[in-house]
């Protein structure tokens, strides 16, 4: 009884913690309709900050630590503020997809100016003056500071409910989740609105990761760690819905708790089980609303995807052309960089095949490139077959990965869909890292390389030009067959789709599952090409970089993902090679292509071309 005790309150001292942060997170969707993907960078933050700040307010006095932590959470609330004004104030209303790829510029940033600041070494922060010790809690010793974060949430979620039902600001913001055209129409301004709410969430985040100090080094990885727990959070509650948000952190913190004592093996999976579960039961989370379905999922200001005409027939030949001759011409390091960046064409191809043409909006579709990539390992490390065949096992896995995911997220619409696919992908990732027996874990699978007549690097870089442009003529052919005209067409407009006979569900699932086929292919390729396969291919950063590479191409071309593959890969690559701090030029650079050329490159040389000839 006193283990299970214990273990219970461990929970709610974490849940605490987790829910100060999803809870700004729910706050800013709820308001904002933004999936704020820098909220962990705000918590990070928060953290690095409070252990900078208490030492100079004192480490020794209760006022000193709590104000460190308050001033802290003060300083990330100011930073989100302007955050708001300076980016995603310029987004409103635009394609959902491109706040999320303008805060992952966000967190690029930040990781790399944190690094700056504060080094690469975990920082150990202050104990709470007082709170140092345990006290005793029906016979058992019980830390005093979880104590003090199992008070901390329940009194945070009574403030906000407080602040939100009982205060003029609080029924603006309820207005504004509810009706934004409406408010605005009765001459509220949005504008000082939604930078309120968003100072808010960022004091929320901050003050999540402040006080973490006594319990957690800071560290570089804070973000991205958080940030997944907390989409959970927020989803499993309900979108917009804080006390939802703190029923779901509680689950989440009991079965973390409990599930590392109990099911050890499978600690890093239960928590996106649990969410998936949920999604599948309960599509809007414990005590959320349903969500209309939309008239469209086409991004405002898209044009109409036609076929390619003889010139752009003769540019992709010469382009093919002048891939084909680096063979010849270019050293091994040139046709490897080559090779990637044909692997993540065809990758951010299949994705813009998904939520392009197919309007379904997916954050983790790294789960089909990793089931291709361990598909292909698999067959070689298990079954000894050459890469010719071990090849096939990579679009087959992909597909049915795609066509089983598929089944449960397609019913879905807007983040409810995009966070159960997220959902998928964690839980393959999670896989993979700890079943040794299979995977290897986080050893990886080694010796993944091409048969002898392909190891040659310029042979091999053929053989990537050759599958990759035929999967990438592939996708393009199929997007304007009946099949793909038909799934435009539900995307477009659901309820006209449906009306004239079109089975919209069937055909998005179809249309899901033949873009995991040909993610699984580039995986495949991408696991002779590396020589390894690792559980980083499942990752979240694997989809976020498919779609930025979607998203920097242009999501409404057919030619974008190329565009964008090598834009993105090419530039990480010099960067990386270039410089330590990499990732706050590469975060600035996709910052400035959001927000000053929205439609992507491939979208905005097609503008410029059709003014042109005016």
């Amino acid at each position: 009884m006193s283990f299970i005790l214990a273990q219970f309150l461990t929970g709610l001292a974490s849940a605490s913690s987790l829910f100060l942060v999803a809870s700004g997170l729910s706050v800013i969707f709820g308001v904002t309709r933004i999936v704020n993907f820098a909220h962990g960078s705000l918590s990070m933050l928060g953290t690095y900050l409070a252990v900078t700040l208490v030492p100079l307010f004192g480490v020794g006095s209760v006022l000193g630590f709590w104000g460190g932590v308050l001033a802290a959470a003060l300083c990330v609330g100011v930073f989100g503020g302007l955050l708001e004004v300076a980016i995603l104030r310029r987004l409103y209303g635009s394609f959902e997809l491109f706040p999320l790829l303008a805060t992952f510029g966000v967190v690029l940033v930040v990781q790399d100016a944190t690094l700056a600041l504060w080094g690469p070494t975990d920082i150990l922060g202050p104990l709470a003056p007082g709170l140092d010790g345990t006290s005793e809690v029906f016979g058992l010793a019980i830390p005093q500071y979880d104590l003090v974060l199992i008070a901390l949430g329940p009194l945070v979620l009574g403030f906000m409910l407080l602040l939100l039902r009982r205060t003029r600001w609080g029924v603006l913001v309820r207005a504004a989740t509810e009706d934004r055209e409406m408010l605005g129409a009765l001459g509220v301004n949005q504008k000082l609105l939604f930078t309120s709410v968003f100072v808010v969430g960022a004091f929320l985040a901050g003050l999540g990761g402040a006080v973490q100090i006594p319990r957690e080094p800071a560290n570089l990885l804070m973000d991205l760690n958080i940030i997944a727990e907390a989409f959970v959070v927020v989803v499993v509650g309900g979108l917009g819905s804080l006390t939802g948000a703190y029923l779901a952190a509680v689950l989440i913190g009991e079965i973390q708790a409990f599930g590392i004592v109990l099911f050890p093996e499978i600690t890093l999976v239960i928590v996106f089980l649990v969410m998936a579960v949920v999604l599948a039961v309960r599509p809007w989370g414990l005590l959320g609303r349903p969500e209309p379905v939309a008239d469209s999922t086409l991004p405002a200001g898209a044009v109409v995807l036609r076929p390619m005409g003889k010139v752009g027939r003769l540019a992709v030949a010469a382009a093919v052309a002048t891939l084909a001759a680096l063979a010849w011409l270019a050293g091994p390091y040139y046709q490897q960089v080559a090779s990637e960046i044909l692997v993540f064409a065809l990758f951010a191809a299949s994705l813009q095949f998904v939520t392009g043409v197919g309007g379904i909006i997916t954050f983790g579709h790294a789960a089909y490139f990793g089931l291709g990539a361990y598909g292909a390992a698999l067959m070689v490390r298990h079954a000894g077959l050459p890469m010719e065949f071990a090849l096939l096992a990579a679009p087959a896995a992909g597909g049915i990965g795609a066509l089983l995911f598929g089944w449960f997220s397609v019913r879905l619409g807007g983040a409810y869909l995009a966070m159960l696919t997220l959902a998928f992908a964690q839980i393959l990732w999670s896989a993979a890292s700890q079943w040794y027996a299979v995977t290897g874990g986080d050893n990886g699978i080694l010796g993944v390389w091409p048969s002898p007549w392909a190891s040659d690097p310029a042979t091999f870089f053929l053989v990537v030009l050759v599958v990759c442009v035929a999967g990438l003529a592939g996708l393009r052919w199929t997007a304007h067959t009946p099949f793909g005209y038909a799934l435009r067409a539900g995307r477009d407009s659901p309820r006209r789709s449906a009306a004239i006979g079109i089975d919209v569900g069937t055909r998005r699932w179809a249309g899901f599952a033949l873009g995991g086929v040909f993610a699984g292919l580039a995986g495949g390729l991408y696991a002779f090409l590396k020589g390894s396969v690792f559980p980083g291919v499942l990752a979240i950063p694997t989809s976020v970089d498919g779609l930025v590479m979607v998203l920097l191409g242009g999501i409404q071309s057919l030619t974008g993902p190329w565009i964008g593959a090598a834009v993105f890969v090419g530039l990480k690559t010099l960067l990386a090679s270039a410089t330590d701090y990499w990732r706050i030029i590469l975060g600035t650079v996709i910052i400035l292509a959001v927000t000053g050329f929205p439609q992507g490159i491939a979208g905005t040389l097609a503008d410029w071309t059709r003014r042109e000839g005016r």
